[in-house]
């Protein structure tokens, strides 16, 4: 039949090595989306604008929680065949 979608689009070797780099994209934009939550918070309590409006804050946080979604599937992907290989 033939190579499957990751084997064939994808190495496998080369997923697991990006594990370390998906890992430390995926902090930097969770801290970021927490720093946004955070100055949403903050923006909303003493009923001001720091930059933007606290709703534009907290979706900014949503945007960046959601976008840390796809580095935490890398990092998951490249942990599992890190053990496949080993």
């Amino acid at each position: 039949m033939g190579k499957g979608f990751l084997e064939k689009y994808c190495d496998p070797k080369t997923l697991a090595d990006m594990a370390v780099v998906s890992k430390r994209r995926w902090g930097v934009l969770w801290i970021l989306a927490l720093i946004f939550a955070i100055l949403g918070i903050i923006a909303d309590a003493i009923n001001a604008t720091l930059g933007l409006e606290a709703i534009s804050w907290f979706l900014l946080a949503i945007a960046f929680f959601v976008a840390s979604l796809s580095f935490c599937l890398a990092w998951a992907m490249g942990v599992y065949f890190k053990r496949q290989k080993s």
